[in-house]
């Protein structure tokens, strides 16, 4: 540690003093402001209006350029210039990614831009640089927008303070819950897929009759999500209907196929909506590699037959091959079954993050849509009582024209005269000195006397609707039926896309494979230098093997072509290898790191036949252990599967079977230690625990074992030892024991076999 910081050394500042801050609470100041920030100003969205600042600002840009729907489109440069240059001070390339994903069909459920030009496609093509692509609203975000100008929401001032901009939006469309929406913020995040309209309308209808339903009543309104790509969801009800109580979930999601007859008794599957936020690109580039790799045995071919509509065409390797097994397994190994996950963690009330439940949500939108009524009727209610006040004066100019003309002529100051002539007020006198002449000599008092009377009469009823929140929520019913008419089912973009379906017993892949691999027994060879080969059949002396240079045997054993073999890495990680794939006896076969991608430095402990249901005790060699089933081992992926955590100079040394019920372990120093196989712990991958204490060295070797039966090993000549169990007392004990010598006769080199 060095000396303590004196403050009289410290330079003074700008101020002419210095400030000595504690490092610790100035870091955890700064990332609590940084983490606010990405949370309420970049990653989640407003439940009010179910979007995120960048988003929000875009749509008020545009506004402001008057990009309304009909009108003519306008270059996204411009879009993407203004909203930087007034609201959103970050990167060009980000604002026009979020309004690129605005426009998309594919990414949005209910677009709220209207793109001309390359936006990109479900491919996962760039959408054209933004000089050339072209932009306007939709009547969706007119919807959004709507009642922006009558003091409907809160504004702040811009990041620069020269301009204001919506804190909300009015938000008369549920787009929250209809469009999804995606972020990461800091130690939070947020995923919410896109729905139905109809479905959240008549939901949001019930809700307003009903405040008290919960989600689980909502369910019979809101199916389920309703993604712009399709597919079908094959969750079952109760899944989705906890993801909706909870706020969190997740959704399997299947590409939507047929067989379609390709004549002479023949069939093909065609693919022709595929799951959401998936690039058909990148999916198809996988089900060739699963193809070229011989892991899909009941596919012969896959083309892109694609055009604006999806096309996937996959060509079965026989026509017996039945269509549901086909597609199983490419569910299975591919994206064309993908899980959506749902977290709807949103700012309630603009506010604090929360994870919300379907009624919630739906709530926090009614709420909303609640106070943007009396809003805009109150903003109404101003104008009206200020149209009053003008009438007013106006019926007095008309009565008085001659002496109001007398009076702005010949005074000097006649907006004076006038207010105390004819009592008027500041506004009333302002407003007829506005006046042009020739508007005076049309003015009739029957006209004025009708606006007066229609005037005062919306007045009555806006006052009316103020005060009763019942007949609020009854224009908040009919906005919510007009949308639900607009965008309802029969129309185009209404229509549900995404159905439901029950999930088919998921095939095994392996099964399959296993079914087209010709069953014959083989002699699996693995060499000290880790090479591998398969003999054909069931051999049971080796000893006559030839291998490369000064490499020998290490272990043999006797499989079938249908096995899975294991291998075990020194770096703790398990490798499943295909018995079908060895290399043939002929030669010298091949190197284990050929097969599977072992890491660099770490070398090949163990190669042991897969035995469903088998346990194992593994070991690293500095003592520590565990149980773990054979089924936990198997792994999918060439980098294999972990197992055993080893750390420093540690690896996993030994793997063996663990039959019986007590534990023998000898460690490198020769001392011996039996104790109950029930003091180890099953596992399926972790560290394990203490086998053997040690001062120096590790451990040697293990064996399972059942007691009653004695203690036995094989010498370096092949012949067997046995300690019976009345003679092995002095070697029992408990895990983690240091052991002794054992018994006279045992091995030199400290193993069991």
């Amino acid at each position: 540690m060095g000396k303590p910081v004196d403050p009289k050394s410290i330079p003074p500042g700008p101020d002419g003093g210095a400030e000595l801050v504690n490092l610790k609470d100035a870091l955890e100041e700064r990332y609590l402001a940084y983490a606010l920030s990405t949370i309420m100003g970049r990653a989640l969205p407003d439940a009010r209006d179910g979007l995120k600042p960048v988003h929000r600002r875009i749509l008020y840009g545009m506004q402001i350029l008057r990009l309304d729907p009909g009108t003519a489109f306008k270059k996204c440069a411009k879009i993407v210039g203004d909203v930087m240059g007034s609201f959103h001070p970050h990167g060009d390339q980000a604002i026009y990614d979020a309004l690129v994903r605005l426009a998309q069909d594919f990414s949005s459920r209910y677009p709220l831009i209207d793109g001309q030009g390359n936006f990109g496609n479900i491919d996962g093509d760039a959408p054209a640089a933004y000089r050339y692509t072209e932009a306007r609203m939709t009547d969706i975000a007119a919807l959004l927008l709507e009642g922006i100008d009558e003091d409907a929401i809160d504004f702040r001032e811009n990041y620069s303070g020269d301009q204001k901009e919506p804190v909300v939006l009015p938000a008369a469309f549920p787009n929250m819950l209809a469009n999804g929406a995606q972020g990461i913020a800091v130690g939070m995040a947020t995923s919410i897929p896109p729905h139905n309209l109809a479905e959240l309308c008549d939901a949001a209808h019930y809700l307003v009759t009903h405040p008290n339903a919960n989600s689980d009543q909502l369910f019979s309104f809101v199916q389920g999500p309703d993604f712009p790509t399709g597919g079908v969801i094959v969750d079952d009800s109760e899944t989705i209907k906890e993801a909706y109580r909870t706020g969190r979930g997740s959704f399997r999601v299947r590409a939507r196929w047929e067989k379609e007859d390709a004549g002479r008794g023949t069939w093909v599957a065609v693919v022709t909506e595929i799951p959401y936020m998936v690039q058909k690109s990148r999916l198809i580039e996988k089900l060739a590699e699963l193809l070229n790799d011989k892991k899909l045995p009941l596919v012969a071919d896959i083309r892109d037959e694609s055009a604006e509509d999806v096309r996937i065409v996959i060509e079965p390797r026989a026509r017996t091959v039945e269509p549901e097994i086909m597609m199983a397994t490419l569910f299975k190994l591919s994206e064309l079954e993908t899980r959506f996950s749902m977290n709807m963690n949103v700012l309630v009330d603009g506010k604090v993050p929360r994870v919300v439940s379907l009624s919630d949500a739906l709530k926090q939108w009614l709420d909303h849509r609640r106070q943007v009524l009396q809003r805009r009727s109150r903003d109404r209610l101003k104008d009206i009582e200020h149209r009053l006040e003008v009438l007013a004066g106006m019926l007095i100019v008309f009565l008085n024209l001659d002496e109001v003309i007398r009076i702005i002529r010949e005074e000097d100051e006649p907006k004076e005269a006038l207010m105390a002539r004819f009592a008027l007020s500041e506004v009333q006198a302002n407003y007829i000195l506005d006046t042009r002449l020739r508007s005076l000599r049309k003015l009739e008092e029957m006209q004025l006397k009708s606006e007066h009377d229609e005037l005062m009469k919306e007045k009555a009823d806006i006052e009316d609707l103020l005060g009763d929140e019942k007949r609020q929520w009854k224009v908040i019913q009919l906005q919510i039926r007009d949308i639900r008419k607009k965008y309802g089912p029969e129309t185009k973009i209404g229509k549900r896309r995404t159905t439901f379906a029950e999930a088919h017993e998921t095939v095994d892949v392996d099964i399959v494979s296993e079914a087209l691999i010709e069953r014959e027994p083989i002699t699996v060879v693995v060499s000290e230098k880790g090479w591998v080969r398969a003999l054909k059949g069931h051999q049971a002396d080796v000893s006559t093997l030839q291998f490369k240079g000064d490499d020998a045997l290490h272990t043999s054993f006797l499989a079938e072509t249908i096995s899975k073999i294991l291998v075990l890495a020194t770096n703790g990680r398990v490798h499943t290898i295909d018995a079908s794939k060895l290399p043939g006896g002929r030669g010298f076969g091949e190197p284990i790191r050929i097969l599977t991608e072992i890491e660099e430095g770490a070398d090949v402990a163990a190669v042991f036949p897969y035995q469903a249901g088998a346990k194992m005790l593994v070991a690293s060699s500095g003592g520590n252990g565990f149980i773990v089933p054979q089924d936990e081992m198997i792994g999918t992926t060439r980098k294999g599967k972990g197992l055993i955590n080893v750390s420093g100079s540690e690896k996993a040394s030994v793997i063996v079977p663990a039959d019986g019920d007590h534990v023998a372990v000898i460690g490198e120093n020769r001392k011996l230690v039996v104790f109950p196989l029930e003091q180890v712990p099953e596992m399926a991958r972790g560290k394990g625990v203490r086998l053997q204490k040690y001062k120096d060295g590790g451990i040697a070797d293990a064996k399972v074992f059942a007691i009653a039966d004695g203690l036995t090993w094989q010498d370096s000549a092949g012949r067997t030892f046995t300690v019976a169990r009345p003679e092995l007392n002095e070697w029992i004990g408990n895990r983690a024991d240091a052991g002794r010598l054992p018994p006279k006769g045992f091995p030199k080199n400290n193993r069991f076999w």
